[in-house]
């Protein structure tokens, strides 16, 4: 068996090719539902968010390809110039790494160990994960509880809504009596609106497919919802435009805006663009009087941030590499465990024939004597079973394992 993930992620792949690769949960829910399509997949969970797209895997070790072509299958493209690939214990030093937030874009941010979990959870429930990513899943969801508890790293860290609102304060010279409009109605935009509310923006319009979302959230931030289909040609006097919405297209379109800059009779206008796939085309960009930043150039604002968390950093690293160590020591003797089941089940098979067998013979055995000829013969398979058991556990990670586990199977196979 090996253990592997394969991805992209914001160091390998700009947002304009991370968005090309961006995975539905839908589609990630059918591709896992029909994982046993691929020959040698045994086990997959797939986590995808606005920074990676990646594939944690278990393949037979004939089928080392298998994850490779499920990836390319899923997110329907050739990411071979981008990808990643960890296996063993690489692998599960990243997937601490991603759930302790070691590995984000913005170093402590706390929305992807709940990604990490919602990426199991789908996975788990599909019935796309057994005892190996299990068992990995479970601890990684624990190391990025322990990092949070244990260090300060997700103190005061800056989060991409965070990040997006700074660096409209930067840009804009402060925020107090400007007017914001946000796009999109979900946990993104809702931090985005809570962050501008606290930097001093005046008035937020909310605009959202589904118009009782958007005034769900107005309501919330004493804010004000918008028709969707009318929230851009009207936004004439909106300082700032922030999207965060789930769609697969652009929902900003250049003519739509330079209608607006016409109406706004040469003012500026403030777009950040926080979704992948994105939300504002890029062209926009080029229309005179709009600046527009996409998550990619959030960078500047999170280096700032970076060095006053980096001791925390390192403390965070030590309680990674702690717990890579006990989980490898652990996966020493994972893979023995369907084997070992294996060969207690077939003596517990026999012991309990030839117990019913010899029973037979005997009619006349009290309830006592027979529970004493019971307890006998478990033991003596217990005895029987124990020493070549010990000799498969003690051959775990060294180079005798593959010797002692085809061993056994050829020994007590039928």
């Amino acid at each position: 068996m090996r253990l592997k993930v394969l991805g992209l992620n914001y160091k390998t792949a700009p947002i304009n090719v991370r968005e090309n690769f961006s995975v539905s949960k839908e589609s990630i829910r059918r591709g896992l539902e029909n994982l046993d399509e691929y020959d040698g997949l045994n086990e997959a969970v797939i986590l995808s968010t606005c920074n990676r797209t990646e594939i944690y895997a278990v393949t037979s070790n004939d089928c080392e390809n298998a994850a490779k072509i499920f990836l390319k299958d899923l997110i329907g493209g050739d990411v071979e110039n981008y990808l990643y690939e960890y296996e063993g214990e690489n692998c599960v030093r990243h997937l601490f790494e991603v759930s302790a937030s070691l590995d984000s874009l913005i170093l402590g941010e706390g929305q992807i160990l709940s990604q990490v979990k919602d990426a199991y959870t789908t996975a788990k429930n599909i019935g796309a994960t057994s005892t190996i990513l299990n068992t990995l899943f479970h601890r990684a969801i624990a190391v990025g509880k322990n990092v949070r508890t244990e260090t300060k790293i997700a103190y005061n860290s800056v989060s991409v809504s965070s990040a997006a609102v700074e660096l409209a304060e930067e840009k804009l010279n402060g925020l107090k009596d400007k007017t914001a409009l946000i796009f999109g109605a979900g946990k993104m935009a809702m931090l985005t609106a809570q962050h501008l509310k606290s930097h001093g923006v005046k008035k937020i319009f909310v605009a959202n497919h589904h118009i009782e979302r958007a005034e769900e959230m107005a309501e919330k931030i004493g804010g004000e919802a918008v028709e969707w289909e009318d929230a851009l040609l009207n936004a004439v006097d909106v300082d700032i435009i922030i999207t965060s919405t789930g769609a697969p297209h652009y929902v900003i379109k250049t003519w739509q805006t330079q209608k607006l800059m016409t109406r706004r009779a040469g003012r500026g206008i403030f777009f950040i663009d926080i979704a992948v796939p994105r939300d504002v085309e890029p062209e926009v960009g080029k229309i005179h009087g709009v600046t527009l930043y996409n998550i990619d150039d959030l960078e500047a604002v999170v280096q700032s941030h970076i060095k006053a968390r980096e001791i925390e950093a390192e403390s965070a690293r030590k309680i990674v590499e702690i717990e890579v160590s006990a989980i490898m020591e652990r996966f020493k003797y994972l893979k023995f465990q369907p084997l070992m089941a294996d060969l207690s089940n077939r003596a517990e098979k026999i012991r309990e024939r030839e117990l019913k067998r010899f029973s037979a013979k005997l009619p006349n055995l009290t309830e006592e004597e027979h529970r004493v000829l019971e307890q006998m013969t478990r033991k003596i398979v217990r005895k029987l079973l124990r020493l070549p058991m010990m000799k498969l556990n003690s051959s775990a990670g060294t180079n005798e394992e593959n010797f002692y586990a085809a061993a056994m199977q050829a020994l007590f196979k039928d």
